[in-house]
């Protein structure tokens, strides 16, 4: 492991699939019936059926019930308790969560507050590796003046160049002086991160943070018919390829 993979969760060793996640600041059983719910709704016409039941962990576990990953339709989700007011979401795609849109969604739906965080360490060499990113986006139950968002704050490297973006009022915790440092990909690290996570109430990288006294993780499953584009990987294949 490289030095700058240090402290993610798990080792990073459940990357793609936790490289980006969700949290809602409700149950995980709620958020799920509900997410089902929302989802059973959209797919019934295609003659899919959206149901949610308990698996159990540890936190390994219970995320191999993601497996297989897929493309060209996310197939599984994950809502996990955690020792906290939140629960944390994943999904099955094998290129890893996408937690944007149904997080905000549920936000609103729920009447809560929705997180997207990203954590991808910047190990592109010559046409290999991974290129980084640190995120950290709020969503609030109501619109706001961009869709439901209350703050983003970012730093990443796309394609070979870095950029910083925030946007929305920054919290009382945060540090503004940070952001003003010349090196790009230094305004927001992965420290920062932890410590806007922490003020929160949230150790996301920390295994044992999820499955608190044995409360199980909730799974919602799609079943019936497949998009034409569908296939399936393991998580060694979905990490090659990543």
């Amino acid at each position: 492991m490289t030095e700058n993979m240090k402290g993610l969760l798990l080792d990073d060793r459940w990357a793609p699939v936790t490289s980006e996640m969700g949290f809602l600041e409700t149950s995980a059983e709620h958020a799920a019936r509900a997410f089902a719910a929302w989802q059973g709704g959209l797919l019934a016409p295609r003659g899919i059926t959206v149901d949610a039941h308990p698996v159990s962990g540890p936190l390994e576990q219970a995320l191999s019930a993601l497996l297989p990953l897929t493309g060209g339709e996310k197939r599984r989700h994950l809502f996990m308790p955690t020792r906290s007011a939140w629960t944390a979401y994943v999904d099955n795609g094998w290129t890893g969560t996408d937690a944007m849109s149904a997080m905000s969604y549920m936000a609103q739906t729920l009447g809560c507050r929705g997180l997207r965080v990203v954590a991808v360490p910047h190990t592109y060499r010559k046409g290999e590796g991974r290129y980084g990113a640190m995120m950290l986006e709020v969503y609030g139950p109501h619109r706001t003046a961009w869709l439901n968002y209350v703050r983003a704050v970012s730093a990443s490297n796309d394609g070979g160049h870095w950029a910083f973006d925030q946007f929305g009022e920054p919290f009382p915790f945060e540090m503004l002086a940070q952001y003003q440092t010349r090196r790009v990909r230094d305004r927001f690290t992965f420290d920062m991160l932890k410590e806007y996570l922490r003020h929160l109430g949230l150790s996301p990288f920390e295994e044992d943070f999820y499955l608190p006294e044995s409360a199980p993780a909730w799974l919602v499953e799609k079943t019936g018919p497949v998009v034409a584009t569908h296939e399936e990987y393991t998580l060694a294949q979905a990490r090659e390829d990543f």
